[in-house]
C-alpha cells in the first residue's frame, strides 16, 4: 500500500485541530462557576438541548438507513462491472452522516457547558468573558475541520490504497459522504432553526411587547427553550451546516483535479486541496491566540485582527505550496482569490448588520414611525446588501476560471473555506455570548455584568452574521464546482446546458423556484410553531399571574416540548424536498440536462435569497440592540416595541430560511452526483 504525503500531512493537521479542540475543552472544563443560580440555568439548558437533538438523531436515524438501503441497492448488479466501486457509497454516505452529526454534538456540548462560565467570567472583565465564548467557539471550530479531514481521509484511502479504485473512482465514492454530511446539515440546520425561532418569537411577542418584561427575564416562561434554541440551531445547525461546506469544497477539487490528473498523469492537482485544508487548519489554530491574547475591549477589531492574520499565513503557506507542487502559480491565483472573496463577504455583512454601523441605525430610527416602517428599511437594506457578495462571488469565480478552469473554482471554495477553524469559532462564539446574556438576566447578576454579556451578544450577532455570510458565498462558489463535477461526470457538453434548449430553460425556472418553495415551508413552520408557544405563554400569565409577581415558578418545560414536537415535525418535508426533486427531474423527460439547469437556477436564486434573508434578519436584530443599548428612548418605549417586532420577523430569516438555503443548492449538486446512475 502505497501513502502518499499529502494525506499523510493533512491527517497530521487534522490530529492537531483535535488535539488542540480538546485542550480547549479541558480548561474549559476545569473553571469553576461562582453562582450556583447561573450553574442551575445552564444544567437546565444543557438537558434541553441534549433531550432535542437526541430525538432529532432518533428521526434522522430512520432517513439514514432508508438512504443507505437504496445506495446499497443502486451498487448491486443494478450496475454494470465498471460501475461496483460504488460498493463503498453506503459506507461513506454513514461516515459522513455520522461526523457531521459528532461535530455539531460536540460544539453544543461545549457551548451549553461554557455559557454560564462566560457570564461568570464577564463579572471580572469583558476580556475574560470574550476568552471563555471564544475559546468554546474554538472548540466547535477546530472539531469540524479536524472530524470533517478526518472522515474524509479515511473514505478516500479506503478506496484508493485498500480497494485499489483508481483516481477517479476514489473521489467519486466522496460524493456519497458529502451527501451523507449535507443531509445531516440540513436536517440539522432546519430543525434547529425551527426550535430557536419558535422560542424567540413566543419569548419576545408575549413577554417583551405585551408584558413588558426584560429579555431573558426568569419569569418569561419561555426563556429556558430560547436559549435552549440558539445552542441547537446557531451551534449545532451551524456546525453540521459548516462541516459539510468543508467537506464538499475539498471533494469537488479533488474531483476535478483527478480530471486533470487524467489528463496529464499528474497527481499534484488532487493533492494540492488536501495540502490547502492542511495549511489553513495551522493557520487557523495561530489566529485564535491573536484573541486568546487580547485584554482590550474593541471585540469587533480583535476578531477581524484574528482572521487577517490567518488569512495572511494562509496565503503565504498556500503560495509556497503551489510553488513546489506546480508548474505555474495559476492554481494559487485561484486560492487567493476565494480568500479575499470571502474576507469582503464577512466585511460587507458586518457593514450591513452591525449596530455600529449606520444600515441597522436607519432601521432603529425608522421605528420610530413604528413596526411597519422599521418593517420596509430592514427588507430594503435586506435587498440592497446582495450586491458586494454577488460581486465579491463573481471576481472570484472569473479569476479563478481564467487562470485554471473549473478546477479553480473548486480551489477559490477551498481558499474561502481554508480558515474555517477561526471563522467558524468567531461564529459559534456569538451563542454562547447570547446564552451568558441570558444567564446574567436570569440569575440576577448585577446591571454592570449585564451590560458586558451584552455588548459580548451585540458583538455575537455581527459574527454570526458574518459566518452565515461567509457560508453562503462558499456554498455558491462549492455549487458551482459541484455542478461542474456532475456536467463532467454525467457526460454533458456545454451545448447540452444551452439556454436554447427547452428542457434545460425548463430546469432552470423550476430551480429558480425550489429555493422560494423552501423558504416558504421553513418560514411557515417557524409560524405554526411560534403561534403555539405564544399561546402557551400567554395562557401561563394568563392562569398563573403569580408568575409576574415572582410569587410562582413557569412551566418551562412545557414550553421546550412545544419548540421540540414542532421543530422535529416541521423539518421533514423541507428536507425531503431538497433530497426528491433532483431525482424526480433527473428521472424524468426532462434528464440530465433539466437536472444540469435545475441546479443552475437554484444557485442563482437561492445564493441571493440567502444573503437577502439572513442580512435583513442580521439588521433588524442589531437596530433592536441599538435602541436597547439607550438609544432612541431605549427599553420600554413604543421604538423599542416596533424594533421588537421587526426582530421578531427576522428571526427566521436569519436563523432558519437563510442560512438553510446554502446547504440547499449544495445538498440538490451533490444528490445529483450520486443517484446519476439512474439517469
Amino acid at each position: 500500500m502505497s501513502w502518499h504525503p499529502e494525506v499523510i500531512i493533512t491527517f497530521i493537521a487534522a490530529l492537531a485541530a483535535l488535539v488542540f479542540a480538546g485542550f480547549l475543552a479541558m480548561k474549559l472544563n476545569k473553571i469553576e462557576i461562582k453562582m450556583k443560580k447561573m450553574e442551575e440555568i445552564s444544567l437546565a439548558i444543557q438537558e434541553g438541548a441534549k433531550a432535542f437533538l437526541m430525538r432529532e438523531y432518533q428521526i434522522l436515524a430512520y432517513f439514514v438507513v432508508g438512504v443507505t438501503i437504496l445506495l446499497a441497492i443502486l451498487a448491486t448488479p443494478i450496475l454494470p462491472e465498471e460501475d461496483r466501486f460504488l460498493a463503498l457509497s453506503p459506507v461513506a454516505f454513514i461516515l459522513g452522516t455520522i461526523m457531521s452529526a459528532l461535530a455539531g454534538n460536540i460544539g453544543m456540548r461545549i457551548a451549553t457547558a461554557s455559557n454560564a462560565k462566560a457570564a461568570d467570567a464577564s463579572s471580572r472583565s469583558m476580556s475574560e468573558g470574550l476568552n471563555v465564548a471564544f475559546s468554546s467557539g474554538s472548540v466547535m471550530g477546530m472539531s469540524v475541520v479536524g472530524l470533517g479531514t478526518i472522515g474524509l481521509l479515511i473514505m478516500y484511502s479506503t478506496a484508493r490504497f485498500l480497494a485499489g479504485y483508481s483516481a477517479v473512482d476514489s473521489t467519486t465514492v466522496l460524493f456519497s459522504y458529502g451527501f451523507g454530511a449535507s443531509s445531516i446539515a440540513l436536517f440539522a440546520r432546519v430543525g434547529g432553526g425551527l426550535y430557536t425561532k419558535a422560542a424567540d418569537v413566543g419569548a419576545d411577542l408575549v413577554g417583551k411587547v405585551e408584558q413588558g418584561i426584560p429579555e431573558d427575564d426568569p419569569r418569561n416562561p419561555a426563556t429556558i427553550a430560547d436559549n435552549v434554541g440558539d445552542n441547537v440551531g446557531d451551534v449545532a445547525g451551524m456546525g453540521a451546516d459548516l462541516f459539510e461546506s468543508y467537506a464538499d469544497s475539498i471533494i469537488a477539487a479533488m474531483a476535478l483535479g483527478a480530471v486533470v490528473t487524467i489528463a496529464n498523469g499528474r497527481e499534484d492537482f488532487m493533492a494540492l486541496p488536501l495540502y490547502i485544508a492542511a495549511i489553513g487548519i495551522f493557520a487557523s489554530i495561530l489566529g485564535t491566540f491573536v484573541v486568546k491574547t487580547y485584554t482590550g475591549t474593541d471585540i469587533y477589531g480583535i476578531l477581524n485582527r484574528g482572521l487577517i492574520v490567518s488569512s495572511v499565513i494562509m496565503a503565504v503557506l498556500s503560495a509556497g505550496a503551489v510553488w513546489m507542487l506546480m508548474e505555474t502559480m495559476d492554481p494559487f491565483y485561484a486560492i487567493l482569490a476565494g480568500l479575499v472573496a470571502g474576507i469582503v463577504i464577512g466585511g460587507s455583512t458586518e457593514y450591513f448588520t452591525s449596530e455600529q454601523k449606520r444600515p441597522a441605525q436607519k432601521i432603529a430610527e425608522a421605528s420610530q414611525s413604528g413596526p411597519a416602517t422599521n418593517i420596509i428599511e430592514g427588507l430594503a437594506n435586506g435587498m440592497y446588501s446582495t450586491w458586494i457578495p454577488v460581486l465579491a462571488v463573481c471576481a472570484a469565480m472569473y479569476i479563478a476560471f481564467d487562470v485554471a478552469g473549473y478546477y479553480g473554482i473548486a480551489l477559490s471554495a477551498v481558499g474561502m473555506l481554508s480558515t474555517l477553524g477561526y471563522s467558524l469559532a468567531t461564529d459559534a462564539y456569538g451563542p454562547v455570548a447570547d446564552n451568558a446574556a441570558g444567564i446574567a438576566e436570569m440569575a440576577g447578576a448585577g446591571e454592570e455584568v449585564r451590560e458586558r454579556c451584552e455588548t459580548l451578544d451585540a458583538v455575537g450577532n455581527t459574527t454570526a452574521a458574518m459566518g452565515k455570510g461567509f457560508a453562503i458565498g462558499s456554498a455558491a462558489i462549492t455549487a458551482l464546482a459541484l455542478m461542474s463535477v456532475y456536467a463532467t461526470v454525467s457526460g454533458l457538453e456545454p451545448k447540452d446546458l444551452s439556454l436554447m434548449d427547452t428542457n434545460v430553460l425548463i430546469g432552470l425556472f423550476l430551480g429558480s423556484m425550489l429555493p422560494f418553495i423552501f423558504s416558504a415551508m421553513t418560514m411557515g413552520a417557524v409560524g405554526r410553531a411560534a403561534n403555539s408557544m405564544v399561546q402557551e405563554v400567554r395562557r401561563q400569565f394568563k392562569e398563573m399571574p403569580g408568575i409576574l409577581k415572582g410569587t410562582q415558578e413557569p412551566d418551562y418545560k412545557s414550553c421546550i416540548a412545544i419548540s421540540t414536537d414542532g421543530a422535529l415535525h416541521e423539518m421533514i418535508l423541507p428536507g425531503l424536498l431538497a433530497v426528491v426533486a433532483p431525482i424526480v427531474v433527473g428521472i424524468s423527460p426532462l434528464g440530465p440536462e433539466g437536472l444540469g439547469g435545475m441546479l443552475a437556477g437554484s444557485i442563482a436564486t437561492g445564493f441571493l435569497m440567502a444573503v437577502f434573508l439572513s442580512n435583513a434578519g442580521g439588521s433588524w436584530d442589531n437596530a433592536k440592540k441599538y435602541v436597547e443599548a439607550g438609544n432612541l428612548g431605549g427599553k420600554g418605549t413604543d421604538v423599542h416595541a416596533a424594533a421588537v417586532v421587526g426582530d421578531t420577523v427576522g428571526d427566521p430569516c436569519k436563523d432558519t430560511s437563510g442560512p438553510s438555503l446554502n446547504i440547499l443548492i449544495k445538498l440538490m449538486s451533490i444528490v445529483a452526483l450520486v443517484f446519476i446512475p439512474l439517469f
